[in-house]
């Protein structure tokens, strides 16, 4: 399950990367705008895509018992 979360959160940072790369590569006409905003707006749903697949993978496996919840220890 470790290397799930790894794998998903690699996938989440490398494409809001890749975002941010279509966003700073600067263009001299206007003709190269239309590409490049759908280039970032491909990426952007990809890391949201990553983000709710995570979010559901890590919900399906509390409840499958595949991982259990440790909370944090009280200091009294």
């Amino acid at each position: 399950m470790k290397y799930v979360v790894i794998v998903a959160f690699v996938a989440i940072i490398g494409s809001l990367a890749a975002a941010g790369v279509f966003m700073m590569r600067g263009g001299v006409n206007e003709d190269s705008e239309a590409p490049r905003k759908r280039h970032m707006a491909r990426a952007l749903a990809f890391r949201v895509g990553f983000s709710v697949l995570l979010f559901v993978i890590v919900l399906v496996a509390y409840f499958m018992g595949w991982i259990q919840p440790t909370g944090l220890p009280l200091q009294r």
